[in-house]
């Protein structure tokens, strides 16, 4: 599978409220940070450096069990791909 590992019972899917993507996260939690359009902390910052706003723009919209998941999961990398399914 592309976005969740092999053998997870259940799953999240969520859509970013500022980018639009949608993607399958192991988490299930109301809200989550996106991984396609959020900055990852930098834990190494100077002094004077600002701490950037990490702002949980994923929102949950379905808890996903069993083979909703594997069929999710195709899907969302169908339309990664344009439907190039050889890759999987």
């Amino acid at each position: 599978m592309y976005y969740v590992p092999d053998g997870i019972e259940k799953c999240g899917f969520y859509e970013c409220g500022d980018c639009g993507m949608r993607f399958l996260d192991v988490q299930i939690v109301p809200k989550l940070v996106c991984p396609y359009c959020s900055q990852v902390a930098d834990m190494e910052i100077g002094l004077d450096d600002e701490m950037p706003d990490i702002k949980e723009s994923a929102e949950l919209l379905q808890i996903l069990e069993d083979e909703d998941i594997e069929k999710y999961d195709t899907l969302l990398s169908l339309a990664i791909t344009g439907g190039d399914y050889g890759w999987i």
